[in-house]
């Protein structure tokens, strides 16, 4: 696998992250170093270890890992889209009611859920008998810069009071979006609607 190969595969697994990060950055209104951090370095973090567990795990674990993961993503993003849309709708919104999407349990969740895509990528990797080192590097770095930057853009998108509520809806509905699609790419979505 060339460079500029992985640079791609890393960029689209970083969507994921980087529409999330938006949605976050609408919620938290003010970010700060830390926060940036902290999120960044989680995405990342998860998106560099997910292509290895996949590649370690190969061939064996493969279909039992497969069966499962896009209900796991679609359930974790789920919980996180409604409780940011349920939270547009208060009337009174304080800022110590919401919840900060960079720390505790939403954090674990919203990194798992947007990395699941990633484990795919590193059950591909091993099937090539390529090194996993460089690409779980780069998909990681590239996944860490695309969430700051969403970050950011979601606190600037939602620091315009007029659009704070909108924003928040739009951000919930992309979360489940996401949560769908990600069914929908692994056939859990025909099964759901039967």
């Amino acid at each position: 696998m060339t460079l500029p190969q992985t640079v791609a595969i890393a960029v689209a697994l970083a969507m994921d992250a980087f529409a999330v990060s938006v949605a976050s950055g609408v919620c938290l209104r003010t970010v700060s170093i830390r926060q940036t951090f902290r999120l960044s370095w989680h995405f990342g973090f998860f998106q560099a270890m997910m292509p290895v567990i996949g590649w370690a795990g190969g061939m064996t674990i493969r279909s039992a890992l497969n069966t499962y993961a896009h209900w796991v993503a679609f359930a974790l993003l789920s919980m996180v889209a409604l409780k940011m849309i349920r939270d547009a709708f208060e009337d009174t919104p304080t800022e110590t009611s919401r919840q900060d999407p960079t720390r505790g349990f939403s954090l674990v969740m919203l990194s798992v859920a947007t990395s699941i895509d990633a484990l795919a990528v590193g059950f591909s990797i091993s099937m090539l008998k390529t090194a996993i080192w460089l690409p779980a590097a780069v998909i990681g770095l590239v996944a860490g810069g695309f969430t700051a930057a969403g970050l950011h853009l979601g606190c600037r998108i939602g620091a315009i009071s007029c659009l704070r509520r909108f924003a928040e809806i739009i951000g919930g509905m992309v979360l489940m979006g996401i949560g769908i699609r990600i069914l929908h790419e692994h056939g859990g979505l025909a099964w759901l609607l039967c």
